[in-house]
């Protein structure tokens, strides 16, 4: 009877932990769909993007000067 109970426990275990894996790997794929740039670049994106690359290039000089 207790090996019963035991084997009903890890199998709900089992299917506690594949739930969760399920769940963190639809988040992780929706994740990465906000991630992936868009194909179709415009005059607009490409000067958001050179505005991005000039903010990051300004703070990486700004974090690394001696105050």
């Amino acid at each position: 009877m207790e090996s019963q109970l035991l084997k009903g426990t890890n199998a709900q275990q089992r299917e506690d932990i594949s739930e969760y894996v399920a769940h963190l790997q639809l988040h992780m794929a929706l994740q990465a769909r906000n991630l992936v740039p868009t194909l179709n670049h415009t005059q607009e994106d490409s000067r958001q993007e050179l505005l991005h690359q000039t903010q990051a290039d300004f703070e990486k000089v700004i974090s690394r000067t001696m105050i």
